[in-house]
């Protein structure tokens, strides 16, 4: 079968492990007091279950980046969100709006274009140490300027979380084509300092997402879905040799796509907030999201850093794309 194909695959179940653990998440939030502690959590069903598709949308991933380069597996962390509006409407015993329908359809289209294209070989270049270094210390650069005191901390922050987790997906990647390409010992200090950034970027992705979250649900879950490709892909195209199909002129469908793609997660994500509001207004009060982390979970998505509190399309591997 063709790698491409392999990884597109890979992609889709692990959206949709995703999205049913986001959804998942969600129903054990609304039913869960918001001053229960992490103890009475583990000792339901529902929430290991919830663990269990988060693991599992992370193994695949980590595999669909295997076969896929970042320009084609990150954007697909999007399709997170459009799995879950029908679970999440159905699970809430009503219909999907128009607005999500819209932002449905923009986004697949969006993602059509994207995976035209989008490089089909599957990858076998990966980072240096200076390399994976370098990128690191520009990570904690941009992420320390956006953590910044100012204006529009939640935005700023989500952004932050995108840019580590799309960071993290980039440098796991160089660890499983590492691995199973066997290019080099396997604790060689090359590898054990990419494990150790990842590592880093995962955990700081999670804290970054949930101070965004803070103040609102729809903007920042958006802007958090979008940092995630678009860092992935800058270190795909720059530095393991991704390229786009059809040469330059596949920048015009490319451009459209990410254009439709951008709107449709931008609808999906004030859809998903507004529908939070009517079935629990507390939730979107700053106090109750910025003190309860059964609460963050219903507004949530994440790759890496998925589990318990943040369900996040994409795309890092540890818990995110």
């Amino acid at each position: 079968m063709n790698a491409t194909l392999i990884a597109v695959a890979l992609s889709l179940v692990s959206a949709a492990a995703y999205a049913s653990a986001a959804v998942a998440q969600a129903r054990l939030a609304g039913r869960t007091e918001p001053d229960a502690g992490v103890l009475r959590l583990l000792g339901r069903g529902a929430w290991w279950s919830a663990v269990g598709l988060n693991a599992g949308g992370a193994l695949l991933h980590v595999a669909a980046l295997k076969y896929g380069p970042l320009t084609l597996v990150q954007p697909l962390g999007a399709l997170t969100l459009v799995a879950a509006v029908p679970l999440g409407a159905r699970t809430a015993g009503r219909r999907v709006t128009r607005i999500e329908w819209r932002g449905t359809i923009l986004t697949l289209l969006g993602l059509g274009a994207l995976l035209i294209t989008a490089g089909g070989t599957a990858p076998h270049e990966t980072l240096s140490l200076p390399e994976a270094l370098a990128v690191g210390a520009t990570t904690m650069a941009v992420v320390a300027g956006l953590s910044r005191p100012g204006t529009r901390p939640g935005l700023r922050h989500a952004a932050a979380s995108g840019i580590t987790s799309g960071v993290a997906s980039a440098l796991t990647q160089t660890l499983t084509v590492s691995v199973t390409h066997h290019t080099g010992p396997l604790l060689s200090r090359r590898l054990v300092i990419v494990a150790l950034l990842v590592s880093a970027f995962a955990m700081g992705g999670l804290l970054l997402s949930q101070t965004a979250y803070r103040g609102g649900l729809g903007a920042p879950l958006a802007v958090v879905t979008l940092a995630n490709p678009v860092a992935a892909a800058a270190i795909g195209l720059a530095l393991l040799g991704e390229r786009l199909q059809g040469g330059t002129i596949s920048l015009v469908p490319a451009l459209l796509g990410t254009v439709a793609a951008v709107r449709g997660v931008i609808l999906l994500s004030h859809a998903q907030a507004q529908a939070l509001a009517v079935t629990d207004p507390a939730a979107t009060d700053p106090k109750s999201v910025a003190g309860s982390p059964s609460r963050v979970v219903i507004g949530s998505r994440g790759p890496v850093d998925r589990p318990m509190l943040r369900p996040e399309p994409g795309r890092t591997p540890v818990g995110g794309p």
